[in-house]
């Protein structure tokens, strides 16, 4: 029906404010450690988030997963550093 191809795009969209948090700090380039530290959470945790965001998004790692979060305007292009040294 309809109505369920429009629940699945939903769903992809209802991320916890920790994990926009967390999808906005990986967007910005910052390492898991640093995230953890701003969010005063374990780099343990930060993984866990970031696995459950690239499973949210069905994505496999990170070029993805921002490109997907553009896609679906969870992130915008000013999140992004440009020509910032990793």
């Amino acid at each position: 029906s309809k109505n369920h191809s429009k629940e699945k795009s939903g769903e992809v969209l209802s991320l916890t404010a920790r994990q926009k948090e967390i999808l906005r700090l990986v967007a910005q380039g910052h390492t898991n450690r640093e995230i953890g530290e701003q969010l005063n959470i374990s780099v343990r945790t930060v993984e866990v988030h970031r696995f459950n965001l690239m499973r949210r998004l069905r994505v496999r790692n990170v070029a993805q997963l921002l490109r997907q979060a553009m896609t679906l305007r969870l992130i915008t292009k000013n999140t992004i550093p440009t020509g910032k040294a990793h």
